[in-house]
């Protein structure tokens, strides 16, 4: 089993994260990153985000990286149904009036104002990275939640890759002006339903240690604390 997930853009970057629940001590995972950093650094790689133990700080800093922030790591099984409290109409993008551009302009709406540090990439980025990171079928992963006027969230639930039944959210996300009235509760409940449509059995979540509001989200729906982790970055020198 590989130490490391990896996804890559070309020369532009490289997001890796620690696989935890291994048989493997600490020192085996310094010597696997080092090896894909020599990597990384021989490519000439724009930057390498990475998701690692905080008891490695102190290596990785001394190694150029920065600290962007932590996040906290949170699971459950999808072993029962799932019934929300609230009567919400949920559209896949592929049976919906929305274009993809309006798919993105709600995107970059729901995500305004996160708690979230770690904000990488622009909206262009993320739509791009649809088909490499979902597949070609990616409009069937992307769900608008809506009142049946306007629209009022959306999530992008999948099995994550590598495995055959954890489920994932690759986004989640209530539109400013609908926050503070539960629909993110709701919306996560409906998001782990349709996960087990897909073949899911476990849904792994994560979210920035600050995000108390989506800590209260996974802690409502069930979900218990599973690791935590810092983000952190390097640069390729110019």
């Amino acid at each position: 089993m590989n130490l490391f997930s990896l996804i890559k853009k070309d020369r532009e970057y490289w997001l890796v994260d620690q696989v935890k629940g291994v048989k493997k001590n600490n020192e085996d995972y310094l010597i696997a990153f080092t090896t894909l950093l020599d990597e990384w650094n021989a490519e000439k790689v724009g930057y390498l985000s990475l998701l690692m133990d905080e008891e490695n700080e102190d290596w990785l800093l001394k190694r150029g990286f920065n600290k962007v922030s932590s996040i906290v790591e949170y699971t459950r099984n999808l072993e029962e149904t799932f019934n929300p409290s609230m009567e919400i109409k949920v559209d896949a993008l592929s049976e919906s009036h929305l274009s993809d551009s309006a798919f993105a302009e709600l995107y970059e709406s729901c995500r305004s104002g996160s708690a979230n540090k770690n904000k990488l990439f622009s909206i262009d980025q993320i739509m791009e990275s649809f088909v490499n990171e979902l597949g070609p079928k990616w409009r069937e992963h992307c769900y608008i939640f809506s009142n049946g006027k306007q629209a009022l969230g959306i999530s992008i639930p999948h099995i994550e890759e590598g495995t055959r039944d954890e489920g994932r959210l690759f986004y989640f996300g209530v539109v400013p002006e609908q926050r503070g009235k539960g629909y993110g509760t709701v919306f996560h409940l409906l998001s782990l339903e349709i996960m087990k449509r897909f073949g899911a059995k476990s849904y792994v979540g994560s979210t920035d240690e600050n995000n108390q509001h989506m800590i209260r989200i996974f802690e409502t729906n069930g979900c218990t604390l599973r690791d935590k982790k810092g983000i952190y970055r390097i640069n390729r020198k110019q």
